[in-house]
């Protein structure tokens, strides 16, 4: 009989303490797909509140030409 294991739930990085800032590519990168697009909530493991501030960020850095619309 297969043992099933429970995922644990991801905890949002920025409740931790870290900061999601339009200017920081390296860190906007990984929020963002391999084709350009935004990941949602359930990959990036951010609660609601957050989510809508990363996906903020990454519009303005694409806006200030800091990342590309489209990979």
């Amino acid at each position: 009989m297969p043992e099933y294991r429970r995922k644990r739930k991801k905890i949002c990085q920025m409740c931790a303490g870290k900061s999601v800032d339009y200017k920081d590519v390296m860190i906007i990168n990984k929020y963002i797909s391999e084709k350009g697009k935004i990941l949602p909530r359930r990959m990036t493991g951010a609660c609601a509140k957050h989510q809508r501030h990363i996906a903020e960020q990454i519009k303005y850095a694409r806006f200030m030409a800091l990342i590309p619309y489209v990979k």
